[in-house]
């Protein structure tokens, strides 16, 4: 008889009706079942995608204190029938052969510092911004009535699947670009931002790489399981519940119900290659539940044969999102998009005496 812990994070390879997964294609169906309830109930689904992305050039011209870099500026248009734009940016060092792609859509704040982004183009990438408020409003009183919502009145979704809708669109646009390599695009963002990578790189498999920095509850972090003083769905319920969907509120208090947590949204990146950069000072965002989730989702990374694939990083401090983090991301990024092999480990044991949150483990595939 199978023994189950309390709290324990669900099994990922158990269906709904309770049959197992046995092959990779009993996979392909069980992902899709994830899919479908992750983006259901906690992000009240996805926007629709529209028939087209067209960019618009507003200008373009050369950054002289930035390495001579190009800077691009357009407008993407989506439509027809769904008519919405908004703002991207390209910085890149022109190159013979396409490039890959680091895109950011944390344009609100300021994170991208002029370090970085001589750090992201000088390694060979594309570095795309936007401003993912232009999506949907990050303000408590959301009343709905901006951005997205206004060409999808009758949809339930959060901001966080807005801002999500929007990296899709951007990754429309920039795989139409001749100097782009349209498979080697990475999205990295930070905080509620990289709650808002780690569910477009979930839901598009078109992006070659996830990274969110220092994401927590609702992101990268753990409902069942919680560190001291770290973000619950408590927090996020009273204050930001409009980032997500209106059925998670159900589980409030009943965090052990959810069919799901979040190493089932890590689970559904696999087997692209996801990276999650924590701090062990930001309490908040619960680095020991962050690493639950990692351990489980690793599970199914080993099963689809790409366990090097997913990796986590951590390092001293506090919430940010720094140059020391986005040289992290950029070393896992080397490794995967250009074969540079990194000179350390992404696949830590920062916290040695905690124990596993699941005892189920991936089965055997019949060779």
């Amino acid at each position: 008889m199978e023994t189950q812990m309390v709290n324990e994070l669900p099994d990922l390879f158990r269906f709904e009706n309770g049959e197992r997964v046995t092959s990779a294609d009993d996979w392909r169906r069980r992902r899709q079942e994830l899919l479908d309830l992750v983006v259901g109930i906690e992000y009240g689904g996805m926007p629709p995608v529209p028939a087209e992305t067209r960019g618009e050039l507003l200008h373009a011209h050369q950054v002289r204190r930035l390495l001579g870099a190009r800077h691009a500026q357009y407008r993407l248009h989506t439509g027809p029938g769904c008519s919405f734009s908004f703002i991207l940016d390209l910085m890149y060092l022109p190159a013979e052969e396409r490039q890959p792609v680091v895109l950011n859509g944390d344009g609100c704040w300021r994170y991208v510092t002029d370090e970085v982004i001589q750090e992201v183009i000088q390694r060979g990438y594309v570095l795309a911004t936007f401003n993912r408020c232009e999506l949907a409003p990050d303000i408590g009183n959301n009343d709905r009535n901006s951005g997205l919502y206004l060409v999808y009145p009758e949809g339930a979704f959060g901001a966080l699947s807005a801002w999500a809708w929007g990296y899709h669109r951007c990754v429309d646009f920039l795989s139409t670009l001749e100097f782009v390599d349209p498979d080697r695009i990475a999205i990295v963002g930070h905080s509620r931002g990289g709650k808002t990578v780690l569910l477009a790189g979930a839901t598009d498999e078109r992006i070659a790489l996830t990274a969110p920095n220092n994401s927590g509850a609702g992101g990268a972090g753990c409902f069942r399981h919680q560190g001291p003083k770290s973000e619950t769905l408590a927090d996020l319920i009273r204050s930001l519940s409009y980032w997500f969907g209106p059925q998670l509120r159900e589980y409030l208090g009943k965090e052990h119900l959810l069919p799901f947590d979040q190493h089932s949204l890590k689970a559904l990146v696999a087997p692209r290659c996801l990276l999650s950069t924590e701090a062990f000072g930001d309490l908040w965002t619960n680095p020991t539940g962050t690493y639950q989730t990692y351990r489980a989702a690793r599970e199914v990374y080993r099963f689809l044969g790409a366990e090097d694939r997913i990796g986590i990083w951590y390092r001293e401090g506090p919430h940010q999102h720094g140059l020391e983090d986005w040289k992290a991301f950029l070393d896992f990024a080397d490794w995967h998009l250009r074969g540079k092999a990194p000179s350390y480990s992404f696949n830590p044991n920062p916290f040695p005496e905690l124990a596993p949150a699941h005892s189920w483990s991936a089965p055997e595939r019949p060779s």
